[in-house]
């Protein structure tokens, strides 16, 4: 890769109903990767598993034209609190139907048949893209090392989500 990779600018959200600053691992996780491969961090928050909650918070990232990246942990699995997708995915001006589906077929290989209940979802909403993971630390690193690292770097050929989110481009780049 010879050009220089953009950096974007990410919001971090984690969906708990117990999790505080210091016991945030996932948050945490995500922020470091992210971090770590070039990009900035624009905002780090933990909200209750509620559909308001979570949905009001998306939204503004979402409106804010600084927020490039916005990746969510938790409330996507199957329990009474889970709301994460019901929140997010009325936001999303269109779905990334395949993350879903490769984040379920690497993740099998750490989980086995538990893999079925995870709900995560990606989409792309007003220029941001969103990713909704599970709230376990490794399922944040399965889905940042084996999808979003690539996915979110510029240079990644022939086509990443960088490019429909960077402003000048706004659109896939090919080689």
């Amino acid at each position: 890769m010879s050009e220089a990779m953009i950096p974007l600018t990410a919001a971090v959200l984690t969906v708990s109903d117990t999790r505080t600053e210091e016991t945030d691992r996932s948050g945490q996780a995500l922020a470091e990767r992210l971090e770590a491969a070039g990009h900035r961090l624009a905002e780090r928050r933990i909200v209750p598993d509620d559909v308001y909650r979570i949905r009001a918070v998306v939204a503004a990232w979402i409106a804010d034209p600084a927020v490039q990246v916005i990746l969510t942990t938790g409330g996507t699995g199957f329990t009474g609190r889970d709301s994460t997708p019901e929140a997010v995915s009325v936001l999303l001006d269109k779905r990334i139907e395949g993350f879903g589906e490769l984040f379920r077929q690497l993740s099998w290989h750490e989980v086995g048949s538990s893999t079925v209940q995870s709900r995560c979802l990606g989409g792309l909403a007003n220029a941001t893209v969103v990713f909704c993971l599970p709230g376990s630390t490794g399922a944040c690193r399965t889905a940042w090392d084996g999808i979003l690292a690539e996915q979110l770097d510029s240079r990644h050929k022939p086509c990443n989500f960088a490019n429909l989110v960077i402003p000048e481009r706004g659109r896939h780049v090919h080689a």
